[in-house]
């Protein structure tokens, strides 16, 4: 929610941006630690996958602000970084395949080309494209 306010004393005016509190979302790590949701943490990740692919900020927010709603909306407060990465994936796949790779290779921890190679072979073969160039 955003506010207009004024300082009674000396009449300045200024912008302020309110939001509901809610009940905190836990994440599970893979190592079985226990955090709570940051969307600042989440949006950093999302930022570095899109560097210089042209994807606006604003949209990028709007994408964890949607996930996050989801989050909120389930009945139990734990999800998993498994569960937080596809839902993203899912999200980047219709946004960008660049960024798409990119979030890909850092959440599925690719060891090397193969694994490249293998996400990109599923992602032209999920959108029935021909374009991506052949890797072998």
């Amino acid at each position: 929610m955003r506010r207009r306010r004024e300082c009674l004393n000396c009449e300045f005016r200024f912008t302020t941006y309110e939001r509901v509190e809610t009940v905190p979302i836990t994440v599970i790590k893979r190592n079985g630690n226990r955090e709570i949701f940051s969307r600042s943490k989440l949006l950093h990740g999302l930022n570095r996958a899109c560097e210089k692919t042209g994807l606006d900020t604003t949209r990028l927010e709007s994408l964890v602000e949607e996930l996050e709603l989801k989050l909120q909306q389930r009945s139990g407060k734990e999800v998993s970084s498994a569960e937080i990465g596809e839902f993203v994936l899912r999200d980047l796949k219709q946004i960008s395949e660049v960024a798409y790779i990119r979030f890909a290779s850092v959440y599925r921890q690719f060891r090397g080309i193969d694994d490249f190679v293998s996400t990109l072979e599923t992602l032209n073969a999920d959108q029935g494209q021909n374009h991506l160039a052949t890797v072998r």
